[in-house]
């Protein structure tokens, strides 16, 4: 890809009530900006919220930071449009990706989680180990009751995907001495994996499982890939931790489980609803810790994307790859 020109065309779309960490705005550009005065003096950048200036802007746009692009006619639209980066890892909004048109490069933000992540599996794998949501229920409740348990070494711990969030996973249980098991599209993972099998293997690893932790992206092959039948290959004594996406698991046999004490326990990160409505019953199902989709998210996220954005840019200009660019085909 070679630079054909000195000024480019980039442009920016949020959406209103979205997170201010997430948001590429004008006021993070600016900052941004001055961070890399040489790269942004060759971009000239328009904002738009909603879709308000989205078609007109498109129309001159070379790149564009969108996580929701429109899908429709793209190449008409958007003539001399090169590059799309989403704001996040995930990119199942969006898929399949046969809307795409050829020669257009769609990055995302993958390998930003990983450090967050790593500290909340962390957190998850040890309050889940110490029966941690039966100990505070029993402290709102004014019980005193003994919940002993063993030290966390020398247990397992199947992670479910093994990219950046999967690694960082794997990280954490290793850190805490357990086994880890990786299972993947491939059937390959790197360290820190103990051991690696194909998702088609799954039935196999479920058994071995004091934590079954879900980080995988939701793909066709992975929606509902941890269905009722699944569930129930864990032992009653095993945890489920997800931080990937809420449809990769039967959320309804889950819960299920959980008030009938079939599972010890799960911390869960991803709702197919969010905000979590003040109705949803896991807001009270036993045993059960709630987060508001925080366990990957920092305060300087939007900083970071636009930090790697410019990296990627100057590779542009260089005429090299682009970093983390993906294969429309496989969805990540």
């Amino acid at each position: 890809m070679n630079a054909e020109k000195t000024t480019y065309h980039l442009h920016l779309e949020s959406q209103h009530g979205r997170p201010e960490h997430l948001a590429p705005t004008a006021e993070a550009w600016a900052a941004a900006a001055k961070r890399y005065p040489q790269l942004a003096a060759q971009v000239r950048v328009t904002c738009g919220t909603d879709g308000d200036i989205r078609d007109k802007a498109l129309e001159t746009a070379d790149f564009t930071i969108d996580s929701t692009p429109p899908r429709e006619r793209l190449r008409e639209r958007a003539p001399r449009l090169k590059w799309i980066q989403t704001t996040g890892a995930g990119l199942d909004p969006i898929l399949p990706l046969d809307w795409l048109p050829p020669g257009m490069i769609l990055t995302n933000n993958r390998g930003a989680h990983g450090h967050k992540a790593e500290d909340s599996i962390t957190l998850a794998l040890l309050a889940l180990h110490m029966r941690l949501p039966a100990l505070m229920e029993q402290q709102r409740s004014g019980a005193w009751r003994e919940i002993l348990t063993a030290p966390i070494a020398g247990g397992t711990a199947v992670v479910i995907g093994f990219g950046d969030l999967g690694q960082a996973a794997g990280r954490a249980a290793r850190k805490l001495g357990l086994h880890v098991i990786a299972v993947t599209r491939t059937g390959n993972a790197a360290p820190p994996a103990d051991e690696a099998y194909a998702a088609e293997a799954i039935d196999t690893v479920l058994p071995r499982a004091d934590f079954l932790v879900i980080a995988a992206p939701l793909l066709p092959g992975t929606h509902q890939l941890i269905n009722r039948a699944r569930l129930d290959r864990l032992r009653p004594s095993a945890a489920l931790v997800n931080i990937g996406r809420a449809a990769i698991v039967d959320y309804t046999a889950l819960r299920e489980k959980l008030e009938r004490g079939e599972l010890a326990g799960a911390l869960l990160d991803v709702f197919e609803e969010e905000p979590l409505p003040p109705q949803s019953p896991w807001w009270t199902t036993p045993n059960v810790i709630v987060l508001p989709h925080v366990s990957c998210d920092t305060p300087g996220y939007i900083d970071r994307l636009f930090d790697f954005w410019f990296e990627n840019f100057g590779r542009f200009l260089r005429g090299e790859p682009l970093v983390n660019a993906v294969d429309p085909k496989v969805g990540y």
